[in-house]
């Protein structure tokens, strides 16, 4: 029987399942199991698949959505945040790396071209990969997280300038104006973007969200991403870098999370053929053929991949908690890296056996991601909760000392829950200081006076020099659930009076937080919940102390009441009807002619004579709550009347005309 692409995809996606399943019995990552699947049915395993074109091409969809739903994630003012990470740790990363390539080809004896291209191709790392696995920890919008993204960032910016010079590498040189023409092609299209985003596409999601119809809301977001990724391969960028600018547009939107929501699965099952695509690379008899070089050869290029990365990342002011965890995440080689092979086959850099050497060296750092990335945060943790020193950069000089603070609110992070508690405390005159770890950040904030100090909050020695055993609040607002959680248990056992407030995303946390000593755990998730439920019961007129009480009582309980089905014998809320028995609220439109057009409320007589009574009254835009009685209808009017049912039907006649005849 012939192999079609149904048949591979049944083989591919039987094999994933029984591959994950066992990784989730032995506590391996899912990756790893994609990659072994791969491994299994690709062509140096078993040969189970047959058109590795199609798979290859679904996988590359898979990378599509992945970051056109982390650009939906992230923002433009998000990417704006992290411009010197991207700028100055991006080109501090890659250039490192390419001395270490340099240095590699002048040990093996090769010239200096082959050695900046063996350094191009280690430089990138997979962006897919890292960015999967920093959101299956929650951890994206963490230090480590944001920096590992930036760092991504512009290495899918720099791909193209590594494949325009290859040729040059080579000593080739490059055809006529080629250059000048991927160049010119990349700038129209950041132009044609940049205009769309502001102009064209909140106009067309405007037009297709009023159809309410989600087939086609999910077709026109699917049409986007892969519309501006299409775009950028066109001007000679990666589709990777289409797909995240695409989903940048769709965040600053209000239909991002129901674009998110939609293209979530997709997203799942086209990610998992991309990682068994990679699996089916790994040729495992060149693995048993040189065992010692592999491994030596894969240790080597994840150490000098780890040293470049996280020596940038401390480069950039960051502690070396967050290095360790973003220079190890980032040492595996990207599969870009593929694609930039070729053309360094196809010139005479790379050879035939050093081209397979590269696939099956890169395949096996992939496989070791997740165990670094898992290595790294735990180090970093370590490292974070041992500090003794790290006051570097702190200045409390003048107002605001160390030795003149006390009773005051110490706020960890800047970001937008920082900025809105600094912003509360200044309204009310409460003594503050804010702890940041983005140099940039703090240098903008302290010229505008603001009394912001850079400084790792996961160093005791940090939280004594805000003066912590004197503050009475600390407020934490990282996104970081690793070092929250340091941060917490420094501080209570430094100040036991402490009133400790912490955020976090996810209701897990909050037990193992106010285990460690935290007053309060703001969740995001039920605060949302809370949140909706106090509008639903606003809608069913509940009162507003009744609506507070039940609130309150949530937050006092640790969110208890949304955790399952509340008990029988609790206090239920009760909206108005239970009050007004079976009143039925009904808004009626005066109309022209009617016989209470021109007439007050008092000559209405509705109350006395047909037992209803109005509540408010709207006529254009304003609107009379409780009218008077001299209030007198127009035609146009709005009339909220509230009473029986059946009386409330019969008097809706009095607000139309007559008929004739009648």
């Amino acid at each position: 029987m012939p192999h079609s692409l149904l048949t591979d995809l049944v083989t591919i996606f039987a094999l994933s399942t029984l591959a994950v399943w066992l990784g989730q019995r032995l506590r391996l990552p899912e990756i790893l199991g994609f990659l072994l699947a791969g491994m299994l049915a690709g062509p140096h395993g078993l040969g189970l698949v047959g058109d590795l074109g199609a798979v290859e091409a679904a996988a590359e969809l898979g990378i599509i959505l992945l970051m056109f739903t982390i650009g939906m994630e992230f923002s433009f003012r998000n990417l704006l945040q992290i411009k010197r990470s991207l700028v100055l740790g991006g080109s501090l990363q890659v250039g490192a790396t390419v001395l270490a390539g340099l240095g590699m080809a002048w040990w093996l004896g090769r010239g200096w071209g082959p050695g900046v291209f063996w350094g191009c191709l280690i430089s990138l790392s997979s962006t897919a990969i890292v960015l999967k696995l920093w959101q299956q920890r929650a951890g994206l919008d963490s230090p480590p997280g944001r920096v590992s993204l930036a760092i991504l960032i512009f290495q899918d910016l720099i791909v193209i300038p590594m494949m325009l010079a290859a040729p040059l590498l080579a000593g080739q040189g490059v055809e006529g104006g080629e250059g000048w023409l991927l160049a010119a092609k990349g700038l129209m299209v950041m132009g044609l973007l940049a205009a769309a985003s502001k102009w064209v596409v909140p106009r067309a999601l405007d037009l297709v969200a009023a159809t309410r119809n989600r087939e086609l809301f999910l077709v026109a977001m699917v049409l986007l991403c892969l519309g501006v990724a299409w775009l950028t391969s066109w001007a000679g960028l990666s589709l990777a870098l289409g797909a995240f600018l695409a989903g940048l547009i769709v965040s600053e939107s209000p239909y991002s999370h129901q674009a998110l929501g939609s293209l979530l699965p997709l997203r799942d099952i086209f990610t998992s053929l991309f990682f068994v695509s990679i699996g089916m690379l790994l040729d495992l008899r060149v693995v048993g053929e040189h065992p010692l070089a592999m491994g030596s050869a894969t240790l080597l290029v994840l150490a000098a991949k780890a040293l470049a990365a996280g020596g940038a990342v401390l480069a950039l002011g960051l502690p070396l908690r967050v290095a360790l965890p973003a220079g190890l995440g980032l040492s595996q080689v990207g599969e870009f890296s593929f694609i930039l092979s070729l053309q360094g086959l196809n010139h005479g850099l790379l050879s035939s056996q050093e081209h397979q050497w590269f696939l099956v060296v890169s395949v096996l750092t992939m496989a070791a991601t997740p165990f670094l990335l898992n290595l790294g945060s735990a180090l970093g943790a370590r490292l974070g909760a041992r500090q003794k020193a790290g006051t570097a950069g702190l200045d409390l000089d003048g107002p605001g000392r160390k030795d003149e603070m006390g009773e005051h609110v110490v706020v960890v992070g800047f970001g937008l829950n920082g900025q809105n508690v600094a912003r509360a405390c200044q309204t009310a005159g409460i003594p503050y200081l804010i702890l940041e770890m983005n140099p940039e950040t703090v240098r903008k904030q302290a010229a505008l006076g603001l009394p912001i100090v850079y400084g790792d909050a996961m160093s005791p020695a940090v939280l004594r020099h805000v003066g912590l055993p004197r503050a009475r609040v600390l407020v934490v607002t990282m996104a970081d659930p690793v070092a929250t959680r340091s941060i917490v248990a420094s501080a209570r056992a430094m100040n036991a009076d402490l009133y400790l407030i912490t955020r976090t995303r996810y209701m897990q946390e909050i037990e193992a937080l106010l285990g460690l000593g935290a007053d309060e755990v703001v969740t995001e998730e039920y605060e949302t919940a809370v949140e909706i439920f106090a509008r639903v019961l606003r809608r069913f007129w509940v009162p507003s102390e009744e609506i507070q009480r039940l609130v309150d009582e949530m937050r006092a309980e640790g969110y208890e009441m949304l955790r399952g089905v509340a008990s029988q014998d609790r206090r239920q809320a009760c909206d108005i009807r239970c009050y007004l028995g079976q009143a039925r609220t009904e808004t009626i439109t005066v109309q022209a002619g009617s016989a209470l057009e021109g007439r007050s409320i008092a000559e209405m007589e509705l109350r006395k004579t047909h037992g209803v009574t109005v509540l408010a009254l709207r006529r254009g835009s304003e609107v009379t709550a409780n009218p008077e009685a001299g209030t007198r209808l127009a035609a146009g009017d709005l009339a909220v009347v509230i009473g029986p049912p059946e009386k409330v039907r019969a008097v809706a006649a009095l607000f139309r005309p007559a008929r004739r005849g009648a």
